[in-house]
């Protein structure tokens, strides 16, 4: 039997009883003076880093690459990939990563986030009023959690809403880890020149949207951006900007479902909804497989050496049940104050748009249960189907009444 045949693989399975919490794997990788090995299922081997320091230790350091993985699985055109991985804010490091995040940071200021705070509550007023109208059952996923972050993102940039249901159908072919290499290959491209015309056409005449912005911005900074970097944030942008945030809002639903006193709670004092987000996002950590990283540089981990050229993963849904740094961390507390989750990643990768996910998520919070007092599930629980297999983890819908 070879080496990595007795690793275990990656992602490590969830346990049956609760569909809430990480693997049950993480407590004993946690428990370990060093970082264990796994495998994934493209037959690479990481080192799994489970403990909330250790986390945000290797996020930060500067001796790891944020270029986990070869390109050419989501870029067609293999004569541009170099061009195009510029592009992704995902992807690059050090001088390359400050110039991207320097033109894109003011897009995603606090400032400029609360001051999209009304629209963001409007367009939820809007799909619960339509919610009442139509009367329940309905899918809430269908309904509500993928129509609100989609419409905000793509407001935001400049894309015509109408072009919506074939992004969304596109974009969850990109999140799923076990779609068809050809289907992705498809989809990338069709994204690519979607987005490409989009970026021509800004170029050629500015909006009042981010898009254009960024754009604008670029030129004013010396940082003139390439068509294929800025499809490249497009198309990363339009994804992260909708698929996280619909599965909090649907997850996050279900599981206060599941614990009435904490939703009676936030129903009652609506104050607590900002923290109540955090809580969730700690809790729940959607991006469920962590954080992959490239070693560029040697790093000692314990008694372990983790050598240029390995893969690692901070696990960052095991960093956020850690006990020696949240009290009873598998409960879910929504007036729970204390150390700040890794939820969004950490260090100089931390998502950028987090203070947006953070607007819709606590006007959803304000709104939705307060307007809708008695939502309940409209099937059993067990009726519910989680989606394992994606990047972010959620629920393939969520039918409910009141």
């Amino acid at each position: 039997m070879t080496e990595n045949a007795t690793r275990p693989a990656f992602p490590l399975e969830r346990p049956s009883g609760c569909p809430f919490d990480p693997a049950s794997g993480y407590a004993a990788l946690r428990d370990r003076e060093a970082p264990s090995k796994v495998t994934t299922p493209a037959g690479v081997d990481a080192w799994v880093f489970a403990r909330y320091d250790d986390v945000r230790t290797v996020l930060r350091d500067p001796g790891l690459s944020s270029r986990s993985a070869p390109s050419e699985h989501v870029v067609v055109d293999a004569d541009l990939e170099r061009e195009v991985e510029s592009g992704s804010i995902l992807q690059v490091d050090g001088q390359a990563h400050r110039r991207l995040r320097r033109v894109l940071a003011t897009e995603f200021a606090v400032k400029r986030m609360e001051a999209y705070r009304p629209r963001v509550a409007a367009l939820i007023d809007e799909h619960i009023d339509a919610m009442l109208a139509q009367g329940g059952p309905i899918d809430l996923v269908e309904a509500f959690a993928l129509p609100i972050p989609s419409l905000v993102i793509c407001e935001l940039l400049g894309v015509p809403y109408e072009d919506r249901a074939e992004f969304q159908e596109r974009s969850a072919v990109l999140v799923s880890i076990d779609a068809d290499p050809e289907e992705v290959l498809r989809v990338s491209d069709a994204l690519n020149q979607y987005m490409a015309g989009l970026v021509m056409a800004k170029q050629a005449k500015r909006d009042d949207d981010m898009l254009s912005r960024i754009i604008s911005r670029g030129e004013e900074l010396g940082e003139d951006l390439t068509i294929p970097e800025l499809v490249t944030i497009g198309i990363t942008l339009l994804i992260a900007g909708h698929e996280t945030t619909a599965n909090m809002i649907a997850l996050s639903t279900l599981a206060l479902l599941r614990e009435p006193g904490q939703l009676a709670a936030l129903r009652e004092k609506p104050e607590l909804a900002a923290g109540a987000v955090e809580e969730l996002l700690r809790y729940l950590s959607v991006v469920h497989f962590g954080v992959f990283r490239h070693v560029t540089d040697e790093i000692a981990a314990g008694p372990a050496v983790i050598e240029t050229g390995d893969f690692l993963v901070a696990a960052l849904s095991a960093a956020n049940r850690d006990a020696d740094v949240f009290e009873n961390p598998d409960e879910l507390d929504v007036a729970r104050t204390g150390p700040a989750h890794v939820a969004f990643g950490f260090g100089p990768h931390q998502c950028l748009g987090q203070q947006l996910a953070r607007v819709e998520l606590q006007e959803v919070f304000t709104r939705l249960y307060t307007r809708i007092p008695t939502l309940r599930l409209a099937v059993p629980f067990e009726e519910i189907k989680f989606k394992d297999n994606t990047l972010v983890y959620g629920v393939q819908s969520l039918p409910v009444t009141w």
